[in-house]
């Protein structure tokens, strides 16, 4: 089932919800009998739904662990998690190239899947420091605990080894201590609890670590038609310069991008789309660049894409044109910004 774009509410996607029902029913909970304890209407579980707010996925996670008796639940939520889980992002993931890549897009698109919180990533030394800003807080530990056991499951199956143990540092209490050993189990060793944020801090070489079985070439067009959704998505709170911008990269490798091309698919008269972008202070060249400049700079960091290959992905039909583009652009030729 492909899931439905959210609404302005925060929402969960339906294949997100998954792991949820699936590691409740592994304990003997029902959809039904969510539904009941949470006072959600009859159906709203099951069959599965395109999507549900938020704020009802985080309650039925504490619900499930209570009718399940189960106290690490969201451990287990975690453990369920499958590619499709994280909707078409998820295969954005499998055609990267490495794990840097991985956390990138991530960043981009982790909202496709869910509006429960967003991930960060910096470096330290030669320390990578992952950290997930929850949108509920510390209290739900069953959340942040299911997010980081995702993480672990989807990063192994990625790698295809189980990865190190993070030093792992989590906002919440932990749970019973006399219970905190099922971390251990999970997550490979136990966090620091009470931290001042949700951080995985782990050896910084490892964002160079391959994708094993990546498939790099389906990448550009996996990611045209992931921002085609986070277009859709955002359209309502995003400025006329970011709409525009993710129209032109979701169109770009299917042929030339015309003004009047992304007016139409915005739903508006290329003369009002001008004065727009006028009003923005930009023109839509000027966004058209950018946008294509900031792809250039992607793709040539992929080996296995050649010249002509970038060239029919920005939207040129020749090479020699792509070629002084980028030169002014970037101060040199594409084939010299590779080498550097």
């Amino acid at each position: 089932m492909t899931p439905a774009l959210f609404d302005h509410a925060s929402r969960v996607a339906g294949s997100y919800l998954q792991p949820l029902l699936e590691a409740a029913a592994q304990r003997g909970v029902t959809a039904q009998a969510l539904e009941q304890a949470a006072s959600l209407p009859a159906g709203t579980l099951e069959p599965l739904p395109d999507s549900l707010p938020a704020d009802d996925y985080v309650r039925l996670l504490d619900i499930a662990a209570q009718l399940a008796k189960d106290p690490h639940f969201g451990l287990h939520v975690g453990q369920c998690v499958k590619l499709g889980t994280y909707t078409v992002y998820g295969l954005i993931l499998l055609s990267c190239r490495d794990f840097g890549q991985v956390f990138e897009q991530t960043m981009r698109y982790e909202q496709l899947a869910h509006d429960l919180g967003r991930s960060g990533i910096t470096i330290d030394d030669d320390i990578a420091h992952y950290t997930w800003h929850s949108n509920y807080g510390s209290a739900q530990r069953h959340l942040v605990d299911s997010v980081f056991s995702g993480i672990r499951v989807f990063s192994n199956w990625l790698a295809g080894i189980t990865l190190p143990a993070n030093e792992l540092r989590l906002m919440h209490d932990g749970g019973p201590p006399e219970l905190r050993e099922e971390y251990v189990r999970v997550l490979g060793d136990m966090p620091l609890f009470g931290a001042e944020a949700n951080v995985a801090s782990f050896n910084a070489a490892m964002l160079t670590w391959p994708v094993p079985n990546a498939d790099v070439s389906l990448y550009p067009v996996l990611q045209q038609h992931a921002e085609q959704l986070l277009l859709q998505r955002t359209a309502h709170q995003a400025t006329i310069t970011q709409q525009v911008h993710a129209a032109i990269v979701s169109r770009l490798a299917h042929g030339q991008v015309r003004l009047a091309t992304i007016a139409d698919e915005l739903k508006l008269s290329p003369r009002t789309l001008q004065r727009k972008l006028n009003d923005a202070g930009a023109t839509f060249q000027q966004v058209l660049d950018q946008a294509r400049f900031a792809l250039a700079k992607d793709y040539l960091r992929r080996p296995e894409l050649s010249l002509i290959d970038i060239t029919f992905l920005l939207g040129y039909q020749e090479q020699s044109a792509f070629n002084h583009a980028f030169k002014e652009w970037a101060g040199v030729n594409p084939g010299a910004y590779r080498n550097n």
